[in-house]
């Protein structure tokens, strides 16, 4: 059953409850990384594990995306800014527990390449926020997986 999160701004993946961040380099440049987050949005699917399907919403304002096992999120894109954030929060989703979600990706040049690094703010039940810290190694692992993936695709 789908329910509506808090909705909470950019500066929620620094007071978030639980609050997770990974980094990692890649050989594409800032510019081509920042496309492929925040233009080529269905792409997400041929290279972040766990996601199925994401289409964008409301010309760019928001996304509707589905994962593995069923979860859904309908977000709203809160920055995008050229080669540097992309952000966005989770309004509704089925997953439950979830009382607030926001993610961030900053990109910053690294050589030839990009600094990506995601930050993942969420807030939930209990019972919810103890499965996401003990998750944490897992989501550290997808989000080295994309961003190899990514990168593949991104570098001829």
């Amino acid at each position: 059953m789908a329910h509506r999160l808090r909705p909470e701004g950019l500066a929620f993946v620094e007071s978030a409850p639980v609050r997770l961040v990974f980094t990692r380099e890649m050989s594409a440049p800032p510019e081509r990384v920042f496309r492929a987050l925040a233009e080529d949005v269905s792409g997400w699917a041929q290279w972040f594990p766990g996601v199925t399907s994401i289409r964008p919403l409301d010309d760019g304002a928001g996304r509707d995306v589905r994962l593995t096992g069923g979860g859904r999120f309908r977000e709203t894109v809160l920055v995008a800014k050229e080669a540097e954030l992309y952000a966005y929060r989770v309004d509704v989703t089925n997953a439950p527990g979830l009382r607030a979600l926001v993610e961030e990706w900053r990109l910053s040049p690294a050589g030839a390449g990009t600094r990506v690094q995601w930050t993942f703010g969420a807030d939930g039940n209990v019972a919810l926020r103890a499965v996401l810290r003990l998750a944490g190694a897992g989501l550290g692992r997808s989000f080295r997986n994309a961003v190899t993936a990514l990168d593949r695709r991104l570098t001829p």
